[in-house]
């Protein structure tokens, strides 16, 4: 995670750096199968490290840096010789993700639009083709370690090989359970939405534009500037009620109220392409009544009693009461880029870190408000399970820490056999100013 947000820094930082530079150096210095590297790629790479203060004197640092982009290409290359795909959604969130990443660094969407001169839709555009070009090239990179799997004992040798010196120290991590439970939605304010997205329906039946409503009426925020197009998209990425209703429809053909389980949808095809579909949608979120929200809280504020009381677990607890999924793992949070329950503290979302940091092992707070991952509103009681201090790294507390560093050395191990049996059979040219460069591969045909 670390040295991707490092990486698109320094993408942002070279958007920065390509409308204020009156010169851009432009010569072809590497070919890797269709694909060319340029030396003001390189350059600007080179730029941006240095921007970031990062103090590079070695006078082989930008060999490394043009290695790294024949790796890159080299991925991408056979990802398009194996028709490997991402979809317009991947993409998009992708993007989503990382924008807000660097709006919040900035202070706002404001002024990250400010800095660049540029809305946040044309920053986006900007990257859209390096962003796809760059899931390409994970989505290779996991195809080329799909099968690699480390036994226990594989784990336990990789560790009794490490020097004593060598050891990593594990950051203080955390284990947290939560309780979540939202309110319903009654039948009043679903029939507000219906009607609300009927009388939508029937302004564009009579001619109104469906990109214009989407803009002012959309509540996907995701897509509602874009005049609600998701772009294509497969069956299964799509809610399957929305899916069933969007591949009925025809070109233009506008659908009836569709509910989904982001609220109720209107959806219009713009084109079919096999078994994809671009859509434009409108969304329209029931409102929760301050009444059900209150109910959501005194409910919650009985289970924190019970849990105080000792009448139940928190484990229980929350298999019998939670509304989020991690009920079946006793509440407990799952770190999505170690699969795995701990986290390190800035691992979190911001709004659980403020709440955890002031409890004890052991403790529990009491109700707080959330937002679910689909925007809706309601409460969650928050449990610290665990808290380690940083240490070195041992069997014991930190088997899953140790078995993802020894699968990544045993995928690391298979990449580098793939490069070296791709390179030597793929058309590789590099420009003569590099001949002198020490690679740790052999690009040289």
């Amino acid at each position: 995670m670390k040295k991707t947000i490092l990486i698109f820094t320094l993408l942002f930082t070279g958007l920065k750096l390509l409308h204020s530079q009156n010169k851009v150096i432009d010569q072809v210095v590497a070919i890797v199968g269709s694909h060319m590297i340029m030396q003001s790629d390189i350059e600007n790479q080179y730029l941006q490290y240095t921007m970031q203060g990062y103090n590079k004197t070695d006078s082989n640092f930008k060999c490394n840096l043009l290695e790294q982009t024949l790796y890159e290409k080299l991925l991408l290359n056979q990802a398009e010789i194996d028709s490997l795909t991402v979809t317009e959604t991947q993409i998009e969130s992708d993007l989503d993700r990382r924008v807000k990443y660097f709006s919040k660094q900035m202070g706002g969407d404001e002024q990250l639009e400010k800095y660049y001169n540029k809305s946040i839709s044309q920053i986006k555009e900007d990257f859209r083709d390096i962003i796809k070009n760059q899931l390409l090239q994970q989505a290779m990179e996991a195809k080329i370690t799909e099968k690699i799997k480390v036994t226990p004992s594989e784990v336990k040798k990789f560790f009794n090989t490490l020097p004593k010196d060598s050891v990593p120290t594990v950051s203080s991590q955390v284990e947290v359970g939560e309780i979540v439970i939202g309110p319903r939605i009654n039948e009043v304010e679903k029939s507000k939405a219906k009607e609300k997205l009927a009388g939508i329906r029937d302004r564009i039946i009579k001619g109104e534009d469906f990109a214009t409503l989407a803009v002012l009426y959309s509540e996907d925020e995701g897509t509602a500037s874009k005049g609600g197009e998701l772009g294509f998209t497969e069956r299964g990425e799509l809610d399957a009620a929305f899916a069933a209703a969007a591949f009925k429809l025809k070109v233009n053909e506008i659908s009836p109220v569709v509910q989904s389980q982001f609220g109720y949808h209107i959806i219009q095809l713009i084109e079919r392409r096999g078994e994809k579909i671009n859509v434009r949608h409108i969304l329209i979120r029931p409102k929760v009544a301050t009444e059900d929200l209150l109910a959501a809280k005194l409910k919650l504020d009985t289970v924190y009693s019970l849990i105080k009381a000792d009448s139940i677990t928190f484990e229980k607890a929350a298999f019998k009461y939670s509304n989020d999924p991690s009920r079946t793992n006793g509440g407990l949070m799952i770190n999505p880029e170690s699969g795995a329950s701990k986290f390190e503290p800035d691992q979190l979302d911001q709004s659980v870190f403020f709440v955890v940091d002031k409890l004890k092992v052991g403790e529990f707070s009491k109700p707080v408000p959330m937002k679910t991952d689909d925007g809706k509103q309601a409460y969650r009681i928050l449990y610290l399970k665990s808290r380690t201090d940083p240490h070195r790294a041992n069997m014991k507390e930190d088997y899953d820490f140790i078995q993802q560093a020894a699968l990544k050395q045993k995928q690391s191990k298979a990449t580098q056999e793939w490069v070296k049996k791709q390179a030597a059979v793929t058309y590789i040219h590099i420009a003569d100013e590099y001949n002198d460069c020490k690679f740790n591969y052999h690009w040289f045909n």
